[in-house]
């Protein structure tokens, strides 16, 4: 029998441009692809290729500087277009132009041991896809993981059910699983929604959540379900990348085609595309974009995670949804950000909003200003996890790493504070200070 969690914090925002119908409307082959380092965090690039080179899907194109089988791999056949360096020369991202064999495959040998199934997930780019808690970082590449936890929900704005990216996958779970349980001794838990129809999944123990963001992250699902301490090391992933794990064993080959959302109010139609991370977005979205004089704004991602990109932007990973919203830039709104207007969107009773059942378009501004921490317990609302979040962000801002350990930051991962930082009356960028302070722990300690 399947256990069952019953999250109380958290909130479900209520957003025009949701999907009307979860059917995959098109392929899209995007004309380019951009695999970005900074999307995964502890990985330390350097290159192994060139402007020029001919690479096909699946082969290298970086590695990592301390594990050199650690890669990140092209998901599309074509060419290396560009390698566009930052300040001190940091690698920003490798641009490869598709080709018209965009479908050829490299071909791995399947590994039956712990160490053979380390280097492969390695070489075929699948081990940088999972995290590591502690510091939400691409795992170690000698880490043992006491648990591994599996995320089979999607509870962001506006995102398909993550049961609809894996469906008819069952015997790629199954062998995703099996290949992940030759590299810990512990439990491998799934995530699944309240009432679920997921099969049961040899070898996983499943674990029902009601789906109230942030219900969906793999690390509220963790921390609620055996809490990662000092001096243990978990890993997390969502339900896609388990089943490219298994397809990679019973092929010998990653699929790297996901199911993308194309969502937000600013859409003609919002839809389901298949296409593969990296994609350039001015590709997946043309001709979907409302022509309605205003200005958006293009995120790769939700609403509270997700990176602004711009229509000649790429789809970042670890996204599979598209959101275009407002940008609110030639907004003429009386009262501003105080306007009682029954369309303004609120956490607080203090506006019309809050009391209405219905769906808002809010755009991209700030709505207040930037003011000193008011601790008025609000992240607790939204964070559903024990830990005192208020107290965490102040021992981060304060560098406190005894204060910080104390209370519970081994625990968590930007994207857990997400809603707190939408709802945070003092408009602090959360999700900035936990990353810093996750990047000064593991250089500190």
């Amino acid at each position: 029998m399947r256990k069952t969690i019953n999250l109380k914090k958290g909130l479900n925002l209520s957003l025009n441009g949701g999907l009307s119908s979860t059917e995959t409307a098109a392929t899209v082959i995007p004309s380019a692809v951009a695999v970005i380092p900074d999307d995964f965090p502890g990985f330390m690039p350097k290159l192994d290729v060139a402007e020029g080179d001919t690479v096909r899907a699946g082969q290298p194109l970086m590695h990592d500087k301390g594990d050199t089988d650690i890669c990140l791999v092209s998901p599309i056949s074509g060419t290396v277009e560009h390698i566009v360096r930052g300040p001190r020369r940091k690698i920003e991202r490798v641009t490869v132009k598709t080709s018209d064999s965009h479908d050829e495959h490299i071909k791995h040998t399947v590994a039956t041991d712990a160490d053979g199934m380390r280097r492969l997930l390695k070489k075929a780019g699948l081990w940088a896809m999972m995290r590591q808690r502690p510091y939400d970082i691409v795992p170690d590449g000698d880490s043992s993981p006491r648990d591994i936890f599996v995320t089979a929900m999607d509870t962001a704005p506006l995102a398909l059910d993550m049961e609809e990216r894996i469906s008819g996958m069952h015997s790629e779970l199954e062998a995703g699983v099996k290949a992940l349980s030759l590299m810990t001794n512990g439990h491998i838990y799934i995530g699944v929604r309240k009432e679920s129809e997921l099969p049961e999944i040899n070898g996983a123990e499943m674990v029902e959540f009601n789906p109230l963001h942030p219900a969906g992250n793999a690390g509220v699902q963790a921390a609620n379900i055996a809490p990662v301490n000092k001096g243990e090391t978990i890993w997390t992933l969502d339900a896609v990348t388990l089943a490219m794990i298994g397809s990679l064993m019973l092929r010998g080959t990653t699929d790297f085609h996901v199911r993308t959302a194309l969502t937000g109010s600013e859409l003609i139609e919002p839809k389901v595309v298949k296409t593969v991370p990296g994609a350039c977005l001015a590709d997946l979205l043309a001709g979907d974009i409302a022509d309605d004089g205003h200005n958006h704004r293009v995120i790769s991602g939700n609403v509270l995670t997700g990176t602004p990109e711009g229509i000649d932007g790429f789809l970042r990973y670890p996204y599979r949804q598209v959101t275009v919203i407002p940008e609110g830039d030639d907004a003429d709104e009386f009262m501003g950000w105080a306007s009682m207007r029954p369309g303004k969107m609120s956490t607080s009773p203090s506006f019309p909003g809050y009391f209405l059942k219905r769906r808002f378009s809010p755009d991209a501004r700030l709505q207040g200003g930037r003011r000193a921490m008011i601790m008025s317990e609000v992240y607790d609302k939204y964070i559903p996890m024990d830990i005192l979040p208020e107290y965490l962000i102040k021992a981060i801002l304060a560098k406190d790493i005894d204060q910080m350990e104390a209370l519970g930051i081994y625990e968590v991962a930007p994207e857990d504070f997400a809603l707190a930082e939408y709802a945070d009356p003092s408009k602090i960028e959360l999700q900035h200070v936990v990353r810093d302070g996750l990047d000064y722990l593991r250089k500190e300690v």
